[in-house]
């Protein structure tokens, strides 16, 4: 969801890791020359989501990356194909956190209504059996440092990767 820490929490567990580091927003604003909002504004949702998918088809195709995508990324049962070339961790943030978070920040497009707190649990309730396919679910507690969250997903990590066994006797 946005405002849960993907870009902050995925730089650092990208350094850590020694992956190079892509937030999908940074690329369609720098494809699209202009902001999100404005990308929402002039040519509406679909147009982003569509440039969203097509900015995650071409990082798929790289190793030893890692992306954080936009909240709304799940969306599209296209995505999920490409989300699966990888291991999908969910930072999961409360909407009251994520409101916290987020008051005041007027770039965000879905939220600028009379009520975003209501816009944020409704995103969140449609989205949770999304997100819910995620490889790994990180529950962010409240006032959790992103340095305690990159902690936990290198502990956590291991244990969702699929080993193979091959016994040549």
């Amino acid at each position: 969801m946005m405002g849960s820490g993907k870009t902050t929490v995925g730089r650092l567990l990208a350094r850590e890791l020694g992956y190079q580091f892509f937030d999908t927003d940074e690329l369609v604003e720098e494809i699209a020359g202009c902001s999100i909002a404005q990308i929402f504004a002039d040519a509406g949702e679909a147009q982003f989501r569509q440039l969203e998918s097509q900015v995650l088809e071409q990082l798929c195709a790289y190793q030893k990356l890692l992306v954080a995508t936009g909240g709304g990324i799940v969306l599209s049962p296209k995505n999920w194909s490409y989300l699966h070339h990888g291991l999908v961790v969910w930072l999961d943030v409360s909407a009251e956190q994520l409101y916290r978070r987020l008051q005041g920040d007027s770039s965000r497009p879905l939220l600028q209504n009379p009520d975003p707190l209501a816009t944020l649990r409704s995103l969140l309730a449609s989205r949770q059996g999304l997100y819910a396919q995620a490889d790994l679910r990180l529950v962010v507690g409240e006032g959790e440092t992103p340095e305690a969250i990159v902690r936990r997903a290198i502990a956590e990590i291991p244990k969702c990767l699929k080993t193979t066994t091959v016994d040549l006797n």
